[in-house]
């Protein structure tokens, strides 16, 4: 979560401003009392008020937020079934971490558990830990504490007191990774871009592991452009390495959004556990697990690749639970809600659900191509999403003006630069989620054409201040 500060040093409203604040109407009978009660915005009113007025208030304010439906930027699932939200609202007081109270919520979490140690090809499934998390983010943390774990009791004789730890990994993994490396004082080694290379080169990868790497993380689908990163190339890359030195480097990957995309349209892709170096998977249920959000799943092989140390078995309100989490208390709503849906897709829905996202990507990749203004650098048949960059001879503009004038439109489509060593390439990316239906992608490619005429008007671009860039990794 954003990290935010206290109230901005700006003076609260005058009295009668504040009054003027509040519908009349949300004094219920006695409209002249709502006008009475506008409450202070940075401090706790001194009293209470309606519940009809609370809402009015914040539901008012509310409206100013972008539509989620129409944000591009973002991976997380933004619809589901009414079915599914009834079925949040039912579990919304359910506190996940109560086994002894809501054992069938708990049961829930462990199907599904099941249910993706199946879908990933684990060689003995019920061999298989794992756990449900806030998200991908929580989901790393967890699989990284591992690697390091691991490592410092294969080294025990040299750590901490010699030997820092270090993580390989390509420089477009998720910021989550760099919080782990910086929270869990872990090197982070990274393999910078190349050329028309946006990922991870399995061979570079290599190259920077010793005797203190904890592990090599692939990438299932870039948050940068989409891509798979090569995890079988990577895996066998790792097992020459061994043979040459001894050192036995495991793999973690994370599948944020591949790894609900992979195996419904690219079953022969071998990226997850028919890989005997892939130690732990994670995903995010609330990107293309189609979950709205709040919940990830992380799995490890075997037992062995959790250290027992970090489960912690706590006696909670009457019974001895086994927990590895960085939350303790979280509801228990999207956990039902993955169950819900997987139960309600089952493996031809998933496949049908991401098909329909990738042939809208595809499609949308074709026709702004067609237009000719742009370049395109991934088209959508790996993960949904398509990133790109004005054509060459394009001058008069630049993504971040294209960007710009598409949130005009009421469009949030990301515009940034990529990291080394291609800092000089800027991006527009486009994630085609389920609910962005090839209706709504018409509208955006008439929004689009609607606003190259002037852009094209232009002397130079306009967006001259880079640092506002934003790369949306999430």
């Amino acid at each position: 979560m954003p990290l935010h500060k206290g109230s901005p040093q700006q003076a609260e409203p005058s009295e009668a401003r504040r009054r003027l604040a509040l519908n009349p109407f949300y004094g219920e009978a006695d409209p002249v009392a709502g006008m009475e009660s506008a409450p202070p915005r940075h401090r706790l009113p001194d009293g209470p008020m309606p519940p009809s007025t609370a809402y009015g208030l914040v539901h008012d304010e509310l409206m100013l937020d972008g539509n989620s439906r129409l944000n591009l930027a973002t991976f997380v699932t933004t619809w589901m079934e009414p079915q599914a939200g009834v079925l949040m609202g039912e579990c919304r007081d359910k506190n996940m971490i109560d086994k002894d109270e809501y054992p069938r919520t708990a049961e829930l979490e462990r199907r599904c558990v099941a249910m993706l140690a199946d879908l990933w090809n684990a060689p003995d499934p019920s061999a298989v830990v794992g756990c449900s998390t806030t998200g991908s983010s929580e989901a790393c943390m967890l699989a990284g504490l591992a690697l390091k774990r691991r490592w410092a009791a294969r080294n025990a004789d040299r750590y901490p007191a010699s030997a820092r730890p270090n993580l390989v990994m390509g420089i477009n993994v998720q910021v989550c990774w760099d919080k782990f490396c910086n929270f869990w004082e872990v090197e982070p080694r990274l393999v910078p871009m190349e050329g028309d290379r946006f990922h991870l080169d399995p061979q570079a990868a290599a190259d920077l592991c010793d005797e203190n790497t904890i592990g090599v993380v692939g990438i299932l689908g870039s948050t940068f452009d989409g891509s798979y990163e090569p995890v079988a190339e990577l895996c066998a890359t790792l097992d020459a390495l061994q043979e040459r030195t001894g050192l036995d480097v495991p793999v973690h990957v994370d599948g944020a959004s591949g790894a609900m995309v992979a195996p419904f349209l690219d079953e022969d892709l071998v990226w997850d556990f028919r890989q005997p170096r892939v130690a732990s998977i994670n995903t995010s249920g609330h990107k293309y697990g189609l979950v709205y959000p709040g919940v990830g799943w992380v799995l490890w092989r075997t037992p062995a690749e959790l250290p027992e140390e970090l489960v912690f078995r706590v006696n909670y309100l009457g019974g001895d639970m086994p927990t590895f989490a960085l939350n303790f208390s979280r509801p228990g709503a999207q956990v039902v809600a993955q169950y819900y849906t997987f139960l309600r897709l089952g493996r031809e829905g998933y496949r049908a659900v991401q098909q329909a996202s990738r042939d809208v990507a595809c499609g949308l990749a074709k026709r702004i191509e067609e237009i000719g203004d742009f370049r395109l650098l991934t088209r959508g048949d790996q993960l949904p999403v398509l990133a790109l960059t004005t054509a060459p001879g394009v001058e008069a503009y630049d993504v971040f003006d294209v960007s710009r004038r598409l949130r005009e439109q009421g469009w949030l489509v990301p515009a940034y630069t990529f990291p080394a060593n291609r800092q000089d390439l800027s991006v527009l990316r486009v994630v085609c989620r389920n609910g962005f239906s090839s209706d709504l992608a018409e509208l955006l490619l008439e929004d689009l054409g609607l606003v190259l005429p002037d852009l094209r008007r232009q002397a130079h671009p306009m967006s001259r201040d880079r640092q506002m860039a934003t790369s949306f990794h999430h």
